[in-house]
């Protein structure tokens, strides 16, 4: 019993440490602000006519803006918080103090892990 349990630790651990490799941010470590579901999620550094115009219109300084600027945004729960799910970009956002008209501060983040 104890030697295939062993064997079987040996063979997922390799598949544990492959699995929690990606370039966004997990959910779990969404500890910089809350989890949301955005329509449309822009490089602060690349944002477009339209958006530049409703940051603009909610007085949001634009050389401020690090990260990802997120664009109609909803709260995200994982899976057993209530069961919502995303079909577009989620994101951990800093400031979502715009009722979901914009999130500022935001990361992408992969909520399958």
């Amino acid at each position: 019993m104890f030697a295939r349990t062993s064997a079987i630790a040996m063979f997922a651990l390799p598949l544990l440490a492959a699995a929690t490799t990606t370039p966004t941010t997990p959910a779990s470590q969404c500890n910089t602000g809350d989890l949301s579901c955005c329509n449309s999620s822009q490089e602060s550094s690349a944002l477009t006519g339209p958006v530049i115009s409703l940051l603009q219109l909610l007085g949001i300084d634009l050389g401020s803006l690090t990260g990802v600027v997120g664009v109609t945004c909803s709260p995200l729960t994982l899976i057993g918080g209530g069961g919502s799910s995303c079909t577009a970009q989620p994101v951990c956002c800093s400031d979502n103090s715009f009722h979901g008209i914009v999130a500022l501060g935001c990361s992408p983040v992969n909520v399958g892990l």
